[in-house]
C-alpha cells in the first residue's frame, strides 16, 4: 500500500536519513525502530509531508505523494505530545480534521459516536484536555486519528509521555484497535518493547539506514548483524571473540553448571523472576572479557566466586567482524 523508496534527508553536512527503504501492506504495523538519533522520526515527517526528502519517492497506493503538500496526502497522525487544542472541548478537538475539510454534520456525528465508543471517551466529550490525565489525552488524539479514517496512520513515539503501567495498557489498547479496524500504521518507537510486542513488521534502523527488515520474532532469533542482535533483546546479546570467529550467545541461553568454560562472578542483579549474572570468561593474563547471564529466580553469587558456565551450539550466532 505504502511505498518508500531509497528517501535521503541531509541537514547540513549530517546525513540523518540515507536510502531509506521499506513497504507498508494493507491493514499491517510497521515499526520504525532505533537508537535516538537514528532518523526514524525525520523518516515519518517525510512520510508525512512535514519534511521534504533530498531524494527517493514516497508511493500510497500507486500514486507519487512526494511532491504533495501534508494535507493533500490525507494521512492521519498521532503525535509524541498529543497536539490537542487546549481551548477546544474533546469533541472539538476529535472532529477538528472533519469540520476543517467541510465534512457533513451528520456524517460528523455517526463517526464521533462510533470512534468514542471504541476509545472509551464518552463521559469526557465536554471536557478539555488540561481536566484528562495522560492517558485520556492519548485517547482523544488516538480517537481524532480514527475517525479521519485516513488510508494510513502514523504515530511518532505516542507512549513516551506516559508512565509505565500506563503506557503498558495503552499498547494493548492501540494494537487491539488497530487490529480491530484493519488499520495500516506506521510506528516509531526507541522502545523495542513496545516494537516487538505491537508490530508486524519491523523496520530497524541505525545512524539513518536500515539494519534489518522483519518480522520481531526473527530480529531476535536471526539477528543478521551485531547491531540487531544487541539491540533487540534486553540484557542484549554477549558477543565473544573476533574476526571469523566472532559469537553471539543470548544471556538466557548461558547455563551455569558444574563443567564449561571457567567464568567469575562480577556483579549479581536481582530482577524479581530472574538474576542478571555479570561473569568475567577472560583467560588467565588475558583482557575483561565480560558476560551477561540471565539465571532463573533468586541467586546472589559472591564478587569473585568462580562459577562454569555452557550453552548449546544451535544457539550461538556467527557474525563477521
Amino acid at each position: 500500500m505504502l511505498k518508500v523508496d531509497g528517501i535521503s534527508r541531509t541537514y547540513g553536512d549530517l546525513k540523518v536519513v540515507d536510502k531509506l527503504s521499506f513497504n507498508v501492506n494493507e491493514g499491517e504495523f510497521v515499526a520504525l525502530l532505533g537508537p535516538s538519533g537514528c532518523g526514524k522520526s525525520t523518516s515519518l515527517k517525510m512520510i508525512a509531508g512535514l519534511e521534504e526528502p533530498d531524494e527517493g519517492s514516497i508511493e500510497l497506493d500507486g500514486r507519487d505523494i512526494t511532491p504533495l503538500s501534508p494535507g493533500d496526502r490525507k494521512l492521519a497522525m498521532v503525535f509524541q505530545s498529543y497536539a490537542l487544542f487546549p481551548h477546544l472541548k474533546v469533541e472539538e478537538n476529535i472532529l477538528f480534521g472533519l469540520q476543517a475539510r467541510k465534512v457533513p454534520r451528520d456524517e460528523q456525528k455517526k463517526r464521533l459516536d462510533s470512534v468514542v465508543e471504541l476509545v472509551g471517551l464518552g463521559d469526557h466529550l465536554q471536557k478539555k484536555p488540561g481536566q484528562l490525565s495522560g492517558g485520556q489525552c492519548q485517547r482523544v488524539a488516538l480517537a481524532r486519528a480514527i475517525v479521519a479514517q485516513a488510508k494510513l496512520c502514523l504515530m511518532d513515539e505516542p507512549l513516551s509521555n506516559l508512565d509505565a503501567k500506563l503506557r503498558n495498557e495503552m499498547r494493548t489498547e492501540i494494537r487491539a484497535l488497530q487490529q480491530r479496524l484493519g488499520m495500516s500504521v506506521i510506528y516509531v518507537t526507541h522502545d523495542q518493547v513496545e516494537a516487538m510486542s505491537m508490530a508486524d513488521r519491523i523496520v530497524l534502523m541505525n545512524n539513518g539506514k536500515v539494519e534489518q527488515i522483519d518480522v520481531p520474532e526473527a530480529l531476535y532469533s536471526k539477528p543478521k548483524t551485531i547491531f540487531t542482535a544487541q539491540f533487540i533483546g534486553s540484557p542484549p546479546m554477549n558477543i565473544i571473540g573476533s574476526g571469523e570467529n566472532c559469537r553471539g550467545i543470548r544471556p538466557e541461553h548461558i547455563e551455569i553448571s558444574e563443567e564449561g568454560m571457567p567464568a567469575s562472578v562480577v556483579s549479581c542483579d536481582y530482577h524479581g523472576a530472574d538474576t542478571i549474572v555479570l561473569a568475567d570468561v577472560s583467560a588467565v593474563g588475558e583482557d575483561q572479557k565480560l558476560i551477561k547471564i540471565r539465571y532463573p529466580g533468586h541467586a546472589m553469587f559472591a564478587p569473585q566466586q568462580r562459577l562454569a558456565v555452557r550453552w548449546a551450539l544451535e544457539n550461538e550466532h556467527k557474525f563477521l567482524i
